[in-house]
Formats: structure tokens, sequence, C-alpha cells
């Protein structure tokens, strides 16, 4: 099986088991978002700077690898106009049940960011894209895409793993697979992410994702750093995750 098929599968069965990142916003949250108040994320627990977006009404958003029904209500409640790609069925029926629950259009999409991104070259004004990049072994084409599909001033805002969370056994507390982080390359690794239910996933470097963002002609205008939320790591405030504002000059 297509290790995307892998990571479809499962990210569909953890949301029928409860998965946070899988459980869409309230009526009351996206009631809230239309009176101004508002937060989303694109790390664990760091809010994202309102400043990040800017003005929202009549933009054109892409929500890359967004599913869920957790970001898109929001920004649409904001008045921008949302188009959201996904590769899990699940988190995109997510979104669909809320634009119905809700009363707005959604173009919703079923497709892998691995591949070319089905959208003419200049068409959004923001892309919204949290931690996922995980999931995929090459990242910089997807940040090449990014930047084709964005206008010119277009904003790219990304969540990044650092590779930290791969280093560790499931307490962290013991040092266990050395970095790069790749099931596919690693029969090991592969082993245990199919026996532990974790997907298969991928640690990449500072320089793949920030380099990769550089390379495709973005310019980072921010950037913070979060950790899991919860565990060991977390415990001790050890950044995990960080993200990223770019744009297309």
């Amino acid at each position: 099986m297509d290790y995307q098929e892998i990571n479809a599968s499962a990210i569909d069965k953890w949301c029928r088991e409860g998965w946070q990142w899988g459980q869409p916003v309230s009526h009351e949250t996206f009631v809230k978002a239309q009176c101004g108040q508002w937060d989303v994320l694109l790390t664990p627990t760091k809010p994202v700077p309102h400043s990040w977006f800017g003005q929202l009404a009549g933009k054109k958003l892409l929500g890359l690898a967004s599913g869920g029904g957790q970001q898109i209500p929001i920004f649409t409640a904001l008045g921008a106009s949302c188009t959201v790609l996904d590769y899990s069925p699940a988190q995109c029926d997510s979104e669909k049940l809320v634009a119905r629950r809700e009363g707005y259009d959604v173009t919703v999409i079923r497709g892998d960011m691995t591949k070319p991104l089905p959208f003419a070259s200049g068409t959004f004004d923001i892309i919204f894209h949290p931690v996922s990049n995980c999931y995929v072994e090459k990242v910089e084409p997807i940040f090449a895409e990014c930047f084709r599909i964005l206008k010119q001033g277009g904003v790219l805002l990304c969540g990044l793993d650092n590779g930290m969370n791969y280093i560790f056994d499931e307490q962290e507390r013991e040092l266990k697979y050395p970095l790069p982080f790749n099931p596919l390359k690693n029969r090991q690794q592969y082993e245990d992410s199919i026996q532990n239910d974790w997907g298969i996933q991928f640690s990449h470097t500072i320089e793949e994702q920030l380099g990769g963002q550089l390379k495709a002609g973005f310019r980072l205008t921010d950037i913070f750093e979060d950790t899991n939320g919860e565990g060991r790591l977390h415990e001790f405030h050890v950044p995990t995750f960080f993200a990223t504002r770019a744009v297309k000059e």
C-alpha cells in the first residue's frame, strides 16, 4: 500500500476514535468568530497572531491539509472564501458537516499534497498549512507549489515539526531513533510505525523546511516556537514545533 494511503486510513481511524485534530468546531465557536472572537492553531498550543492574516474578508484562502472543520469554519465566519484540500475522507466529511450546519459554501477537495496542486497559478491570497508535512517524505515540492498558486503578495502560514519528537520512545524518557526518521528507508521504524498505529511519518530538518520556503522564493517575515502541549518534553519546555509566516513578493 502507498504510504499516503496508509496515512489517510490512519487519520480516518484516529478521527473515529476522537482525535483532537479531527473534531469540528461547535456552533458557538462559529458564532463567536462571526462576532470577532476567534483564534486558530498552526501548532499544538499557541494561537496564531491575528496580524499574520491581515484582513480576511474577501480573501481567497486555501486550507492545505487543513481538513477537520476546525480552522476553515473560522476563516469563513470572518468573510474569507475558502477551499480545503485534505487526503483524509473523514477530515473532508467534517468540513462538509460544519458547512451544512452553518449554511455556508466551501470547496472541499480530497487530494494528495505530494502531487501538483489542482489550482491555477496565482489563485489564493493565503495558504493555511497546519502541522501535516510530517506525513510526507519530501517537503520542498510542496513549498514550490504553494509559491506557484499564491498571488503576488500572498501569505503562506505553516505549522512545522522540528524532528525532536521522533528521537524518543513513547514515554519521552529514552533516546530511541536516530534522525532522520524515515520509515521508508528504515525497516525498524516502519515496523514500529505500523505496530503502534502512528501512520507513516517523517522528520524534516530546518534546512528542508525553512530552506525549502526560501528556495521556493518566499520571504520569511515571522516565526514562533511551540511545545507538544503535554508529555515530558512539554513539561521541560522543549520546543518541538514552530510556525512560520512567509510572503510571495
